[in-house]
């Protein structure tokens, strides 16, 4: 691939553990390859009307995961977008289906120090309310990091520079079609 525009005919979905950079490395991809961002927790929370951690509070995980399968659907069958998903969203079956039908899969992974200072420095995240980071952090890697290895791409972050992440993601997502025109 030549060039940056061959790889945004489809959406591009970032999945992996909160903390990992989703958000933060996915505004950036999109800016570095001129297309939409969209953060899928924001638009459950406009769909919804509510903050995700009052929809968990509220209504429990499985009712957040099925409205947080609603809204993917809903974006990935809109014209292609970097969408940074939930650290859960590829845990559901049909959700991880669908990401994979429609979308091309980037798996950001971090170590678990670097998780854990990151999704620590606000107290939005409902699965650590109340609870010891590191080990949430450890058990959910532990549960999910094998459904995560099915994205397409997998692309290790770090304490780097996000720009770092984004080229590397980039570099992913051109050897990822690369491969699949051979």
């Amino acid at each position: 691939m030549d060039d940056d525009k061959d790889i945004t005919g489809r959406t591009i979905a970032l999945v992996g553990l909160m903390g990992v950079g989703k958000s933060s490395v996915g505004r950036r991809l999109a800016l570095a390859l001129s297309m939409p961002f969209v953060d899928a927790d924001t638009e459950i929370e406009v769909a919804a009307r509510r903050s995700v951690a009052d929809i968990f509070s509220d209504l429990g995980e499985a009712e957040f995961r099925s409205g947080e399968h609603r809204v993917i659907r809903r974006i990935v069958e809109g014209p292609p977008t970097v969408l940074a998903t939930g650290g859960g969203a590829f845990v559901h079956d049909g959700t991880r289906a669908l990401l994979k039908s429609k979308a091309v899969t980037v798996w950001l992974q971090a170590d678990l120090d670097v998780l854990v200072e990151r999704a620590t420095r606000r107290d939005t995240r409902p699965l650590l309310r109340g609870q010891d980071p590191r080990e949430v952090l450890a058990r959910l890697a532990e549960a999910r990091y094998p459904l995560y290895a099915e994205a397409d791409v997998h692309v290790m972050t770090g304490e780097g520079a996000h720009r770092d992440s984004v080229r590397a993601v980039i570099a992913g997502i051109q050897a990822y079609y690369s491969g699949k025109a051979e």
